[in-house]
């Protein structure tokens, strides 16, 4: 895209976003929400509470993180056993994953797609 270009769709955007910020600044629920929180940090103030005061003596609980939830188990899923099977030589590998030294000298002789074919179990 050649820099005119940008800069034009950039100035598009800008016109659409100060549009809708002029339309923002007639809605009466905003110039409520903003009168409300101005009054609200005026009380704090006057009081000398913060934000994270008010919060946790509303509702104690929301300054402590939950503990992660594990799995009855604790570890995840054992991987699978694959087994290919080699037409050519008649060769078996069993891996769990993808890393085996036969299997990717196989992918890189015959390609992914026809040793992926091979697959028995």
């Amino acid at each position: 895209m050649s820099k005119l270009a940008e800069f034009r769709q950039l100035e598009k955007h800008l016109a659409e976003q100060l549009q809708a910020l002029e339309a923002l600044k007639g809605d009466a629920g905003l110039k409520q929400e903003i009168e409300f929180e101005t009054k609200l940090r005026a009380l704090l103030a006057k009081y000398g509470y913060s934000l994270k005061d008010i919060i946790n003596l509303l509702n104690p609980q929301a300054g402590r993180r939950a503990p992660a939830v594990q799995s009855q188990s604790g570890a995840r899923k054992p991987r699978q056993l694959k087994v290919y099977k080699n037409p050519e030589s008649g060769e078996v590998v069993e891996t769990k994953g993808g890393n085996h030294k036969t299997l990717k000298e196989w992918k890189e002789k015959y390609g992914s797609d026809t040793v992926e074919s091979w697959l028995t179990k």
